[in-house]
């Protein structure tokens, strides 16, 4: 049997009955102070976007995409895919309840690893004078 997410003493369906002012003093400082601040624009509407997507609750509809990198992850987001924009294309996150505090930004990395090529004719400008076999 797994063990059930708890996140500081609350399981996932408490923190989604939870008001968003309560929910903010479960937060660590950081993730805390970002939210009484109030949220941008995009946030709010990312967040309105959300809501009409789970009202709706169609199981072939895309994922939300975004490029809000810096959106908290909170409860209502747990169990939706949303594509987050990377600098080259949206990848798409499956959001669990483990991510809640976090960044959506931490789950879709910007870079990616270097692959140089072989070396050979044209790599350097002593490879001209390497004999093929």
């Amino acid at each position: 049997m797994p063990k059930e997410f708890m996140y500081r003493g609350h399981t996932i369906e408490q923190l989604q009955q939870l008001a968003m002012d309560d929910f903010i003093k479960l937060l660590p400082s950081k993730a805390r102070r970002k939210l009484l601040r109030g949220l941008p624009t995009e946030h709010r509407k990312l967040i309105e976007t959300i809501r009409a997507f789970k009202r709706k609750a169609d199981p072939k509809a895309p994922p939300i995409k975004t490029h809000c990198r810096d959106m908290l992850i909170i409860p209502e987001m747990a169990g939706l895919t949303i594509a987050v924009h990377d600098g080259h294309e949206f990848v798409p996150i499956e959001i669990k309840p483990q991510m809640i505090g976090h960044l959506l930004g931490e789950f879709a990395i910007t870079n990616k690893r270097v692959t140089h090529g072989n070396p050979g004719i044209g790599a350097s400008r002593s490879s001209m004078y390497v004999p093929l076999k």
